[in-house]
């Protein structure tokens, strides 16, 4: 079920572009496909918050991401034993809280098999809400962003009804809609273990009013199941994106023995049956711009124009700043936590006409975002 978006035609764009440059573009106005013919303000979507600055997926990242300009904030999705949608970027939580060191919890590292592959760590669903609230959030990769580690042990992991309640307190302040992509995790691995997040998460964003066509609301996954049973059974009316990652396949379509890839999902034929159910499409950057064989960036492929023609939006990610997620010839010397040209990295893509960007850094893409529109 697609619905009717907004756009502004290039001439009018342009014309306002001094006024969107010092206020990020209003998220109740869902972004339409930049193709020949239309034009939209690109959206910058702050990717587990302000997780270059701070550890992910925490109220405080959120925080600093809308003070950057960011439009949307993103929650990862994950439940908690007694059924509370919280949010951690997957459900093993090894890596980004500090649960090793609580002696306490030392007998609920256990292996399971996460889509297929075996894990080992400490994994969300089995502790509760209230346990869950003794940990404190950990910066997942502190060699490279060691400011954000500073803040170790500061944050708690935030519930989703915590982030809702956090975007409309930010809009209040910032006198701006700020919008909210949660991204459901491992939908069939959470089914399997006896729990429903899809009816969870309607439950949450109709308790925030957050239910309806024109919501500043994208939910997003990387398998289908979860995002057709939304739009076809549970009464979504908000948007919906679907996930795509460089190679490999959604894991429910593996489960269920269909043999389609990520790959087979964006032929055009493909993006036609998409649009009865999605909006737009979340995919690895490098599905856009790919890479060289040297790791320079090399030229865009048709993707933003075979998924415009249907009218599906088209989001990249993930734009980070450091040297070591950079292409080759953006980078700034050789030290991998040392900031490159992230900013004209994320301008190619602008250029290509994408809707919108994830980044870790969001202040930079808003600074990219108002130079390209000002050109």
């Amino acid at each position: 079920m697609k619905r009717t978006l907004i756009s502004l035609s290039v001439a009018a764009g342009l014309a306002l572009s001094t006024v969107v440059a010092t206020a990020p573009a209003q998220a109740d106005a869902p972004p339409t496909s930049n193709g020949q013919a239309k034009f939209t303000t690109p959206l910058v979507h702050a990717h587990r918050g302000a997780s270059g600055y701070r550890p992910e997926h925490t109220l405080a990242a959120y925080r600093l991401a809308v003070q950057l300009g960011a439009d949307y904030i993103e929650p990862d999705l994950v439940m908690t034993k007694d059924g509370v949608l919280v949010d951690r970027h997957e459900p093993e939580i090894g890596g980004t809280t500090d649960v090793a060191t609580h002696a306490e919890f030392a007998g609920r590292k256990v292996t399971k098999s996460l889509d297929g592959k075996a894990t080992t760590g400490w994994w969300v669903e089995d502790f509760t809400l209230a346990e869950l609230k003794t940990l404190r959030a950990k910066e997942r990769l502190p060699a490279q962003r060691p400011e954000s580690a500073s803040y170790d042990g500061q944050f708690e992991v935030p519930t989703l009804d915590e982030v809702l309640a956090l975007r409309e307190e930010l809009s209040l302040q910032t006198g701006r809609t700020v919008g909210v992509i949660p991204e459901i995790k491992h939908s069939t691995f959470l089914h399997e273990a006896g729990f429903d997040p899809e009816v969870a998460l309607m439950s949450a964003i109709s308790a925030h009013g957050l239910n309806r066509p024109n919501a500043a609301l994208w939910v997003q996954s990387f398998e289908l199941t979860p995002l057709v049973r939304l739009d076809d059974a549970l009464g979504y009316k908000a948007k919906l994106v679907f996930l795509v990652s460089a190679s490999g396949r959604p894991y429910d379509l593996e489960a269920q023995g269909d043999p389609r890839t990520y790959t087979d999902l964006l032929t055009p034929a493909s993006l036609k049956a998409l649009v009865k159910d999605v909006d737009g499409l979340g995919v690895d950057k490098a599905r856009v711009i790919p890479r060289k064989a040297d790791g320079t960036l090399g030229a865009p492929t048709s993707l933003v124009a075979d998924a415009h023609k249907v009218g599906l939006d088209v989001t990249p990610w993930t734009f980070r700043a450091e040297n070591s997620f950079l292409p080759v010839d953006y980078r700034i010397g050789t030290n991998p936590a040392t900031h490159g040209r992230m900013g004209d990295e994320v301008t190619r893509f602008f250029e290509a006409g994408v809707d919108g960007v994830f980044c870790d850094q969001p202040d930079i893409c808003v600074a990219a975002r108002e130079d390209f529109l000002t050109r």
